[in-house]
């Protein structure tokens, strides 16, 4: 090639170049400032629902034991099956009480028969001492005799009833209105007094029991104060919700040491029987919060646990600062500490901006309780 052609090349790159240079210098010069919507803290009046794991219990509920020794003769109900009160449940064998009873009534009937003849014996005797026949003391003795034979047939009484209880308790019947459920033991099976043949379970109504703090308790015992009823609703295990509301009935008397809680109980209508004795939910108790400090949480990045928002300064600089929630609402934080009522922050867009970095705030509402979190 021409060393005049080679030249001019050269001096065109060398030109290019310095261009390049130049405005790589210049962009990086020049710093890019974003806009972000910023906005204030809003204190508002809000209902909060706050959640606690309750075990559901049957309002009544008590286990069927056999008071006397035998075999199960008859099985009278099944599993699930609904009974009323005094209705058979099981029939244990009862010959050998029968026999016990047969037995005490004809003691009865012996000590009677001897104790109404000690008694004319003694009628007689005193004839006899009004005519000056025998002495006073053959009376007394005729008297002892008789009261004798009263105390052994008022025992013999007792016996007598005694093992007519005995021969009762070997039909078992259902002490209320209720559902029978497993049924451990069959026909035939030989259970010794005190064997746990069933439970049964009036699930008309349902008990809720639940521990709350004692911030919580207080809450409870000032709305009580109050008169205002404190009602609850009921999630149930698949996350729908009971159709039915609860009433607090009662509390413990104690605050558990260890957990700081205190348990309270719930009353709920099961008219369809929907809640079973042993199932599992969650208590929804609805507070209403005066003036809470609220902030969106779309405007919260979380640090290993903590929350932080992007607080903007008067010169427009962002300041990564802490702040506490007290409690999670539904899109929003209700914080304890961290911002003031002064303080702007921004309100979308967080995972874009770095601290110490300047930007353009624009204000913006605070957006509606409600208003869709998504970015």
């Amino acid at each position: 090639m021409h060393p005049r052609i080679m030249n001019r090349a050269h001096l065109l790159f060398a030109a290019l170049v310095l261009s390049l240079v130049s405005a790589c210098s210049k962009n990086s010069s020049t710093t890019q400032v974003e806009t972000f919507q910023v906005i204030k803290l809003a204190e508002k009046t809000v209902d909060y629902n706050n959640e606690f794991v309750a075990e559901i219990l049957a309002a009544q509920r008590v286990e069927v034991r056999n008071r006397v020794k035998g075999y199960i003769e008859r099985v009278l109900v099944d599993e699930g099956q609904s009974v009323r009160a005094g209705q058979k449940l099981f029939i244990i064998s009862n010959k050998f009480y029968r026999h016990e009873l047969e037995q005490a009534e004809a003691n009865t009937k012996s000590v009677y028969a001897d104790l109404k003849a000690a008694k004319i014996e003694l009628a007689n005797g005193k004839t006899l001492f009004d005519k000056n026949v025998i002495s006073k003391p053959e009376v007394e003795l005729l008297e002892a005799k008789a009261d004798a034979l009263q105390a052994k047939y008022e025992e013999a009484q007792a016996a007598e009833q005694q093992a007519r209880l005995n021969l009762s308790f070997s039909d078992i019947e259902a002490p209320f209105n209720g559902v029978i459920n497993r049924l451990p033991h069959k026909t035939g099976s030989l259970v010794e007094e005190g064997t746990m043949l069933t439970t049964i379970s009036n699930s008309g109504s349902i008990f809720a029991y639940f521990n709350v703090s004692e911030k919580d308790y207080l809450d409870y015992a000032r709305a009580k104060r109050e008169g205002k009823p404190k009602t609850v609703s009921l999630k149930l295990a698949d996350g729908s919700l009971y159709p039915h509301t609860g009433t607090i009935e009662t509390t413990e008397n104690e605050f558990d040491k260890s957990t700081g809680n205190i348990a309270f109980r719930a009353r709920f209508p099961n008219p369809d029987n929907l809640l079973k004795h042993g199932s599992s939910g969650k208590i929804i108790v609805k507070t209403e919060l005066k003036n809470a400090m609220l902030i969106p949480q779309k405007s919260t990045i979380e640090v290993q646990e903590n929350i932080y928002v992007f607080a903007v300064d008067k010169n427009n600089k962002v300041q990564m600062r802490r702040v506490v929630p007290a409690f999670r609402l539904p899109q929003f934080y209700a914080i304890s500490a961290g911002l003031s009522a002064d303080d702007t922050f921004i309100y979308e867009g967080v995972q874009r901006v770095k601290d110490g970095a300047t930007i353009i705030p624009q204000p913006t509402p605070f957006p509606q309780l409600g208003e869709s979190n998504n970015n």
